[in-house]
């Protein structure tokens, strides 16, 4: 089995600082390296680092790649400009989720061919093979080319409050000027990652932790020895145990738990990614203006539960006795100290403040529904 697995090109660094490595989505990957709480509360009160090269990249080329593209989502993509970028969700004909994913729109790059339209996508590691042939079918008779960004690259995440200073100090750039899901290509050049490449950084001021920071797309080289020098610098290396922990208390929606090919973004309290305001058709189109104009039967919702069991995925929720709901996502949160969860629920018991239980080996425990996020950074 190990044998099967994909590697990153870190998977020798982080197995060199302590990494605990578990099978992930065809992929081995750290789980931890000094203990999740540790790293954790590194990402919140200070800075860490992730390795997340399991994650997938894809380019889009062509002119009108952005048009062709808005027939596969829900959000408007031309409310993004170059240099800027959007998280939306692929749907399918009956309006569920595909994939989630952030599009960054490139432009025109004077490196591409003919100074041709580009966007990138990153996409969720389990759902690559899937999105790579679902988006080659729907946007290459448009006459569009897509291909891995990627290929054997490394993608870092640099996050916490200390983030954007390190990376200044560190690489020489200034990110003054990259406000929260915008995106530039700067060399690096005060870092060992420059000297060891001599090439440039795709640097997005994105994250999956509810922190401020950055996440950077290299190559081989370069992401190897910025890798290593920002351990030799202090910063904390974290894995996906954090990970997790860190996206749940911000309520963000990890692909396979909190939705799937069975939710529509309606359902998952997603309703802001879609704009059924602007005149484009797009897939899935029909079932969303429905759902709007009708409701839904269902909805995501934040719980926390008032003592200390923690509910799991799969967890059946209660309301007076009776399961009317299963929990996606739970943990105990570092930062709050309280059980958190995310659970699908009838749309009656969705207003904060509805109290439910959560039935964890045998017994109910006593939840509440809650606003998300769960945290949010001052």
């Amino acid at each position: 089995m190990a044998e099967s697995l994909k590697r990153t090109p870190l998977n020798g660094a982080c197995r060199a600082a302590g990494a605990r490595m578990v099978p992930f989505e065809g992929w081995e990957m750290p789980v931890q390296f000094q203990g999740l709480v540790q790293e954790h509360r590194a990402v919140r009160e200070r800075c860490g680092v992730f390795d997340i090269s399991h994650m997938g990249v894809l380019r889009l080329r062509g002119d009108g790649a952005k048009d062709a593209l808005q027939a596969l989502v829900p959000s408007d993509l031309f409310r993004i400009g170059p240099g800027e970028a959007t998280y939306t969700v692929l749907l399918s004909e009956a309006g569920g989720i595909r994939d989630d994913l952030i599009v960054y729109d490139r432009g025109r790059p004077e490196d591409t061919d003919g100074a041709r339209d580009e966007l990138l996508l990153i996409i969720n590691a389990g759902c690559a093979e899937a999105d790579t042939a679902w988006l080659r079918q729907n946007l290459e008779p448009a006459g569009l080319v897509i291909s891995d960004r990627k290929a054997d690259g490394v993608l870092l995440a640099l996050q916490g409050p200390e983030a954007i200073g390190r990376l200044e100090a560190l690489a020489a750039v200034d990110l003054s000027g990259l406000p929260r899901f915008a995106h530039r290509t700067f060399t690096l050049a005060g870092s060992a990652a420059a000297e060891a490449a001599g090439a440039s950084a795709f640097v997005a001021r994105t994250g999956y932790t509810g922190e401020d920071g950055v996440e950077l797309l290299l190559d081989r080289a370069a992401g190897c020895a910025l890798w290593a020098q920002l351990l030799a610098e202090g910063v904390v290396p974290c894995g996906l145990g954090a990970r997790d922990t860190l996206r749940l208390e911000a309520a963000m929606h990890l692909y396979g738990s909190d939705m799937d090919s069975s939710t529509t973004p309606l359902e998952a309290a997603l309703g802001w990614l879609v704009h059924l305001e602007m005149p484009a058709s797009f897939i899935g189109r029909e079932v969303l203006e429905r759902q709007s104009a009708e409701g839904v039967s269902r909805r995501l919702v934040g719980l926390k539960l008032q003592g200390r069991a923690i509910a799991r995925h799969g967890y059946p929720v209660l309301r007076q006795g009776q399961v009317v709901g299963e929990v996606t996502s739970g943990t105990w949160s570092p930062t709050l100290a309280e059980a958190i969860a995310l659970a699908y629920v009838p749309a009656d018991s969705t207003r904060p403040g509805t109290e439910l239980a959560v039935e964890i080996r045998g017994k109910a425990e006593p939840a509440v529904v809650v606003k998300r996020p769960f945290y949010r950074r001052a």
